[in-house]
């Protein structure tokens, strides 16, 4: 068993704006309406998170049938067909909607380009939440990319009016290189004006970047659902550093360390500090010495709560995002 010598915190870490505020929605209905509460979906991939909700009294559901009428739910994070909306209504629930801002904005501009005449293509992993959910915006005239060689084969009726969308939580680099294939066949294809990979999972990456050259190994504390800590793992491995995801701190094997290595330590933007601290404490258990903080950028989104809830703003809670 190897000994740590260093605990490197990559800065920023954790919760985003985003994941604070769909958990807020959740406890605050929980306590203006009592449980259970209904939640399709989970409402951030992260199983602490999850447990702790359940535990309050939230149920989390995937299929409206098993809500019954007049129940309180709550739309997750990721965002929700058109589909599921309408037949949400028609079951008469008390809905609150927790999908991120960020993601809404990518739903809005794809039926304002729709009404326009355009199709799109968007950039994406298939079965995830939010791409069913932002696809589920329209009946047709949008095909998933997941690389580049489906940007080879992807058939569109009209490469004039054609725009391109992004699930907010994909490698930057990743989509960057499937846009510049999609440039390529379609030249006169139209991007969103601000790119639609959300701030968070941008500066999680950069991060990353920065940390993974200057430790031995990363560990990434995420849930095995969630893209964006995914991503994290994968960025550290591409740039030769040997990286894990643990779910919980039993999870973290004292195998992967060497003797005297640099751990460089992170998480996604569903994962609490509550967890990131656990699991500092067990790296100390292993002989962690020092834990040094990275300078990095400080995040100060705020994203209103939905009416019905009260409150205006929110950040992060835990100091993290």
């Amino acid at each position: 068993m190897g000994t740590v010598s260093e605990v490197i915190l990559a800065e920023p870490r954790g919760f985003c704006a985003g994941v604070d505020r769909a958990i807020e929605i959740v406890e605050r209905a929980l306590k203006l309406f009592g449980a259970p509460v209904y939640v399709r979906h989970e409402i951030v991939h992260n199983t602490y998170v999850v447990n702790d909700l359940k535990a309050k009294g939230a149920v989390f559901i995937e299929d409206l049938a098993d809500v019954p009428p007049g129940a309180t739910l709550v739309f997750s994070a990721h965002g929700v067909s058109q589909q599921v909306r309408q037949e949400a209504a028609s079951r008469g629930f008390q809905v609150f909607d927790a999908t991120c801002p960020l993601v809404t904005k990518v739903h809005i501009e794809v039926a304002k380009l729709h009404r326009e005449g355009y199709e799109f293509l968007m950039i994406g992993h298939k079965g995830h939440p939010e791409v069913e959910g932002t696809m589920g915006q329209l009946n047709d005239s949008i095909y998933l990319v997941e690389d580049i060689a489906d940007v080879a084969r992807v058939q569109v009726h009209n490469p004039d009016r054609l725009a391109v969308v992004t699930q907010t939580t994909l490698s930057v680099d990743d989509a960057a290189g499937i846009l510049a294939a999609i440039k390529q066949r379609f030249p006169n294809v139209r991007e969103p004006k601000q790119q639609d990979i959300c701030y968070a999972t941008q500066n999680r990456q950069d991060a990353v970047k920065l940390l993974a050259p200057q430790v031995d190994v990363l560990v990434v504390v995420g849930s095995p659902t969630s893209s964006n800590s995914n991503r994290l793992r994968e960025l550290a491995e591409r740039l030769g550093t040997p990286a894990y995801m643990v779910d919980c701190p039993e999870d973290l094997q004292p195998g992967w360390l060497g003797e005297g290595v640099r751990v460089g330590l992170t998480a996604g933007a569903s994962a609490p500090d509550v967890l990131v601290q656990q699991v500092i404490a067990r790296l100390k258990s292993l002989g962690a010495l020092s834990v040094q903080r990275m300078k990095g950028v400080e995040e100060s989104v705020r994203f209103p709560l939905p009416k019905g809830l009260g409150g205006t703003g929110l950040q992060a809670r835990d100091g993290s995002a």
